[in-house]
């Protein structure tokens, strides 16, 4: 055995000269896989190595990456090292702000749970930026996908609301106080709309709407939480 069973971690031979470099490339790999930070695991073209980053390497990668899949990309030195990930595995996804676990092929962002068969629970949190544009309403892009399990909305304004609106409303449609009303214009002004689990069947938008008059800008960050449940493995 040369490698480590579970982190691949290069071992000494006996009388092996230079021990320091397997010992240094073995470090490396610990530092980049202990507590385990990816930048991402949808990047199918290698970024600039800056050492310690690490990646998980997704189906279709290219260049320094091809045929990779599956692994987890370590930069150290301007170069790649390359760490079979195994199915269980947990990291934190960076560029999706949500944890993951590995199934053995994929990273399957949110899952709490990972059956032996593939059924998983999911929780997840997206967020988006939303311009205001001139008018009383404004709907956001679908954040809740089908078949979710909404759970809430959070938000805050980040550039100030302008325009004759006094207030402002966020939900659904038919249902457009769902996640808060009477909310503020002012910067940094919150929404903070738990609300009872509501299945979505269908991509879901959010309809914010203005109270008192019109908006003519502004700039609302909003997150929407919710479930997901996968099947599992066909058969």
């Amino acid at each position: 055995m040369t490698d480590t069973p579970v982190l691949a971690l290069p071992l000494l031979a006996p009388a092996q000269a230079q021990k320091h470099v397997t010992v240094n490339e073995a470090l490396v790999r610990l530092d980049g896989l202990a507590m385990l930070r990816l930048q991402s695991v949808g990047l199918t073209t290698p970024p600039p190595a800056l050492d310690g980053a690490a990646y998980g390497v997704p189906s279709g990668a290219v260049n320094a990456w091809a045929g990779k899949a599956g692994q987890v990309a370590i930069a150290s030195g301007g170069g790649w090292m390359f760490v079979p990930a195994q199915r269980g595995w947990r990291a934190l996804v960076l560029s999706d702000g949500a944890q993951a676990i590995f199934d053995g092929a994929e990273w399957r962002l949110g899952a709490l749970t990972l059956t032996p068969d593939g059924g998983s629970l999911a929780m997840k949190s997206v967020q988006v930026d939303v311009p205001l544009a001139v008018g009383s309403a404004v709907t956001t892009p679908a954040l809740f996908p089908a078949r979710a399990i909404a759970h809430g909305i959070t938000g805050r304004v980040i550039a100030d609301i302008t325009g004759t609106v006094t207030s402002w409303d966020i939900g659904v449609a038919g249902d457009l106080q769902r996640y808060g009303s009477g909310l503020g214009t002012a910067l940094n002004s919150w929404v903070s709309g738990p609300g009872a689990p509501q299945v979505y069947w269908s991509p879901t938008a959010l309809e914010i709407t203005a109270q008192g008059g019109t908006f003519a800008g502004g700039t609302i960050r909003l997150v929407a939480h919710f479930a997901e449940l996968s099947l599992p493995d066909p058969v």
